[in-house]
């Protein structure tokens, strides 16, 4: 919310950042009468849970995942808007991923978390499989109106432990959602796989952030 005020007041940012070890649900879930005693639950488990104003579903946070937040003052109805917002933070992230040796594109992906048309997708094991998920929130004042875009990157989290949490939390709920550890890939993985014999370096996340600031002033 602060980046947004700052969006409101005129003022761009682009913030690179990792979150906490936990899961994260719309406001939306709210409907779910079970919410807190499951989140308890899961926050004596080291997997809090907390809320967001964007839609969507469930997402984790944690080590092995990169956090992109764009938030800038926006012009024309955000109806009209809201897919070239979603489309020039894909590109953002597919420039980064480019540059690693690793080709991405926008599209759904059944199975993973949070599933939507402007997750960013990668061909790995001969399907598509989830390596980024995105998401916005419109907020206006000051005569401006601004957007915060956000993505969620999989550097090297386990996609297995990922989707463990998460129908963990839905089947508590009895949401009657599930998710498909074999729909995710991380960045490790793909880079791997697109540099046969090479080891990743200590830093790799480090040099994932820089391609993303890279691509960002492009």
């Amino acid at each position: 919310m602060q980046w947004l005020e700052q969006a409101l007041e005129g003022e761009a940012t682009a913030t690179i950042w990792h979150g906490q070890p936990g899961l994260v649900a719309p406001l939306s879930y709210r409907r779910y009468a079970d919410l807190a005693e499951v989140s308890a639950v899961l926050r004596r488990c080291g997997w809090p849970v907390r809320l967001r104003r964007s839609g969507g579903g469930v997402v984790p946070q944690g080590p092995g995942i990169l956090n992109l937040s764009l938030a800038y003052p926006c012009e024309g109805a955000p109806g009209e808007r809201t897919e070239p917002v979603y489309l020039h933070l894909c590109a953002v992230l597919a420039r980064a991923l480019g540059a690693l040796g690793i080709a991405s594109q926008p599209g759904l992906v059944t199975g993973s978390f949070c599933d939507g048309r402007f997750n960013l997708a990668v061909c790995a094991q001969g399907r598509l499989r989830k390596i980024a998920g995105s998401a916005q929130y419109w907020r206006r004042g000051n005569g401006r109106q601004a957007v915060l875009a956000h993505a969620l990157l999989l550097i090297d989290a386990d996609p297995a432990l990922l989707s463990a949490q998460a129908n963990r939390f839905e089947t508590a709920l009895g949401s009657g959602r599930h998710y498909d550890a074999k729909a995710l890939t991380s960045v490790a993985e793909c880079w791997l796989a697109a540099h046969p014999g090479q080891r990743l370096q200590a830093d790799f996340s480090h040099a994932v952030t820089q391609q993303i600031a890279a691509a960002l002033l492009h």
